[in-house]
């Protein structure tokens, strides 16, 4: 996969964080609470990625080495389910613009870190000056999108 069809489907990606946020927003409604709509959301996810893999690997995923990851390994749908609750409970009170602007924001705070100091296992990228202005201005950005204005 080249770098452009990369950014593609990381910004086809992006879109389905707002879609998701306000669907999940609107079963929430019915079910009584943002968390239920999450963890709906999180099981179809986990049909979803089950019969996925099924199909594009012919059969179950290999299990060597699993015992010997760390434990962190194992968190990433902790980290999802956190994201989705947070997504789902908060899109109605910021409106979809705002709660995806400050999400962004966030991931790429926290993207800094885990590149300057390799976290998880990741490759380092270094902390440049380039790099902190651009989290500044998406900060900058995020923080104009939350202020209201009366129409």
């Amino acid at each position: 996969m080249n770098v452009n069809s990369s950014i593609f489907i990381a910004l086809l990606a992006g879109t389905m964080l707002p879609m998701q946020a306000v669907i999940n927003a609107r079963l929430a409604r019915p079910l009584g609470s943002p968390l239920w709509a999450a963890a709906i959301s999180g099981a179809v996810t986990t049909i979803a990625l089950v019969i996925i893999g099924l199909a594009a690997s012919r059969g179950l995923p290999r299990s060597e080495g699993a015992a010997d990851v760390p434990l962190w390994s194992w968190t990433g749908g902790l980290c999802g389910a956190i994201a989705l609750t947070a997504m789902t409970a908060t899109a109605p009170r910021l409106g979809a613009a705002t709660m995806i602007a400050m999400v962004v924001t966030g991931q790429v705070m926290f993207s800094l870190l885990v590149d300057r100091y390799a976290l998880f296992g990741s490759a380092p990228y270094p902390l440049t000056p380039r790099r902190v202005l651009a989290a500044c201005l998406l900060l900058v950005g995020a923080l104009l999108f939350s202020k209201r204005t009366n129409p």
